[in-house]
């Protein structure tokens, strides 16, 4: 895993996008990495995938207090963000892991 998380999970999440359009074609994620936390004085990057035919969203902090740990929330796109995150070990994050969080939630 390189030094840099969010390049990290940028890179397992671009992966994860590639094989879902090839065996989902009704699933079509879009993936994007938010600066807004950043820039309103919260150490954190935030990355959503989200789906526009179900408005379904899954979203991925992480952030510089908890080093090696993603928070993550499986929302709507209309929703804002909740207190309740869910956590797992960066470590433990892989391509694998989020091709089946979009092919199960979005499905």
């Amino acid at each position: 895993m390189s030094e840099d998380p969010l390049k990290s999970l940028s890179d397992m999440a671009s992966e994860a996008h590639a094989r879902i359009q090839a065996a989902h074609e009704h699933i079509n994620p879009v993936v994007e990495v938010r600066q807004g936390m950043r820039n309103s004085g919260i150490p954190a990057d935030v990355m959503t995938i989200d789906c526009l035919r179900t408005r379904r969203r899954i979203t991925l902090i992480l952030h510089d207090e908890q080093p090696g740990v993603v928070l993550y929330q499986f929302i709507t796109i209309e929703k804002e963000v909740g207190d309740e995150f869910q956590q797992l070990a960066l470590a433990d994050m892989s391509t694998d892991k989020l091709f089946a969080w979009i092919e199960e939630y979005f499905g």
